[in-house]
């Protein structure tokens, strides 16, 4: 360990996005735990920009049937290391893996729901992971999940205040972010970089997107989605602004 745990609860707080928790919080983790391989895993995130061979092998290995320690988080929300739920013998059936001989993982909760988990490995000439070990995951997960909740709310707040300019059931809530995010003129790069996607499924999702809505355009997208709300009496102007806005921000956006 090179540096204190305050450094590493201060970047998480610095944090705006979960791209920039990838780069700039999980290596300092990983450092910390003197970890062979370390990660944050979303679930949301994780299982959108997954092809369809690999969410299988994620619903295995995340499967609470199948691995002890993924039941341990979703049952108790709090951190773990594989000694604590089975033998090394068992461990070493269920998860051959040299560079994970020894695992811990914690939990990522918003409202009470489990979001994510941070994961750490060891080999076997290792050390295992300890109870100072777990005291301090247990401290990370505690400002990881305050950071998913204060950074939800403030997208849902984002969403909200944008809402009433968008009007569909036919798309899904993730569909309807990348949209918003679409009309304020972000390219298909920029807005998985936003969402921590790949910039191939920002692309299929507008796809399915486009199928639904019936339209070939981006612009033609944003033009459905918008309430007519310039027909209402009870228009103002910072909505007349606001959908101006919407419309000039597509010419600087590409499909």
């Amino acid at each position: 360990m090179t540096f204190p745990l305050k450094l590493i609860f201060e970047a998480i707080n610095q944090t705006r996005s979960e791209h920039e928790l990838q780069l700039q919080v999980v290596p300092k983790i990983g450092e910390y735990f003197a970890a062979k391989r370390y990660s944050i895993f979303f679930f949301e995130q994780l299982f959108l920009a997954a092809d369809k061979n690999l969410q299988k092998i994620l619903k295995i290995a995340l499967s609470i049937e199948h691995n002890p320690i993924a039941r341990y988080v979703v049952e108790r929300h709090a951190p773990v290391h594989e000694a604590l739920v089975m033998s090394p013998k068992a461990w070493k059936i269920i998860c051959p893996r040299p560079d994970h001989w020894h695992v811990m993982a914690g939990p990522i909760i918003n409202r009470h729901q489990l979001v994510g988990v941070i994961g750490c490995t060891r080999e076997k000439s290792m050390p295992a992971f300890d109870t100072q070990n777990l005291t301090d995951l247990s401290s990370i997960c505690l400002h990881l999940s305050v950071w998913a909740a204060t950074t939800d709310s403030q997208m849902t707040s984002t969403a909200k205040s944008q809402h009433h300019l968008f009007q569909t059931d036919r798309l899904t809530p993730r569909e309807l972010q990348i949209a918003q995010l679409v009309a304020l003129g972000l390219t298909n790069a920029e807005i998985g970089h936003q969402l921590c996607i790949t910039e191939n499924s920002v692309k299929q999702a507008l796809k399915r997107m486009f199928r639904k809505l019936e339209v070939s355009s981006r612009t033609q997208m944003v033009t459905e989605l918008l309430v007519p709300t310039h027909y209402s009496a009870g228009i103002n102007s910072n909505s007349f602004n606001s959908t101006l806005n919407f419309q000039s921000n597509l010419n600087k956006a590409y499909y």
